[in-house]
């Protein structure tokens, strides 16, 4: 498939209340989010014409831009019937879908009082985050360098756009060396979670997966973990030292993008996509498409 940029493609983005021509859908260089990081943002996915998991989406839009002290100008319904209408707008039906609100070009400076709040969103194709076929046998990440940040040093537990410069430079980094992805620990060398999903492991039939003091609690995440609980599977929230993956025998990756990826290595360690994980995936797939 052609590459094709970003800000050159047919369409229509929703701003601020109203629907603009793709390509014209800008915002100016000296835009406070470009300088100060003061964006949040979401990921979602329309499936057979349904944005799964919508409203929990827009909540935690708005829980984001409070945890960066900005008041989104538009409700969470609003969001949710824009979101929709974007879709349709757009004519498609299984889509990507990021809406995004941030601090304008009112004011650029550390402080932002005088600065508006905007927020945009936008729907395009976007097909498996990862190869499927790759995806079945598991992929392949690295260590990443750099770790997840302090909660008492920066707003982790919000979808921010400042917090993955290190997930952009671990990404690139794993990339660059033939991974997919990278696998980031917290700042006390815990487990936490990949550049843009959390991460599960499966040991004698358990589930164990870090807890969020220290991730993103991803809307995926829930999801599969209220799913494992439904079919009898024990999952521990717990926090888990790198030693500790030698004796796990399965791994996988949950998020929006991601979905349920299975894991086949983490640095020195290997895992075998199994039941369980490949189970996950495939009642995920069917969850999210009303199958089930």
């Amino acid at each position: 498939m052609a590459f094709v940029p970003m800000d050159d493609r047919d369409g229509w983005i929703w701003v601020d209340g109203d629907f603009v021509p793709w390509r014209e859908a800008k915002t100016h260089v000296l835009t406070h989010a470009l300088h100060y990081g003061s964006s949040v943002f979401e990921g979602e996915r329309m499936y057979s014409g349904r944005i799964f998991k919508l409203t929990e989406h827009t909540e935690r839009l708005h829980r984001s831009a409070q945890l960066l002290d900005f008041e989104i100008p538009f409700s969470v319904a609003e969001i949710d019937e824009a979101c929709k209408a974007t879709c349709e707008r757009m004519g498609l039906e299984d889509c990507y879908v990021r809406p995004v609100a941030f601090r304008g070009p009112e004011q650029v400076s550390v402080s932002a009082f005088n600065t508006r709040t905007h927020v945009a969103i936008a729907v395009w194709d976007w097909p498996s985050y990862f190869d499927p076929e790759t995806k079945a046998k598991g992929i392949r990440l690295e260590w990443s360098k750099w770790r997840r940040p302090d909660p008492e040093t920066a707003p982790s537990a919000a979808k921010a756009a400042g917090l993955y410069m290190i997930c952009t430079l671990s990404k690139m980094a794993a990339e660059k060396r033939g991974y997919a992805d990278a696998m980031m620990l917290d700042w006390r060398g815990y487990v936490a979670e990949a550049t843009g999903a959390n991460v599960f492991f499966v040991q004698d039939g358990v589930i164990h997966t870090p807890p969020i003091d220290a991730i993103l609690d991803g809307i995926t995440r829930q999801t599969v973990i209220a799913m494992a609980q439904a079919k009898g599977i024990e999952v521990q929230v717990r926090y888990i030292r790198p030693e500790e993956l030698s004796g796990f025998t399965e791994c996988f990756l949950t998020g929006t993008a991601a979905e349920v990826t299975p894991v086949a290595e983490i640095g020195e360690y290997r895992f075998t996509p199994g039941a369980l994980s490949l189970g996950l995936m495939e009642d995920y797939g069917r969850l999210v498409r009303g199958l089930r």
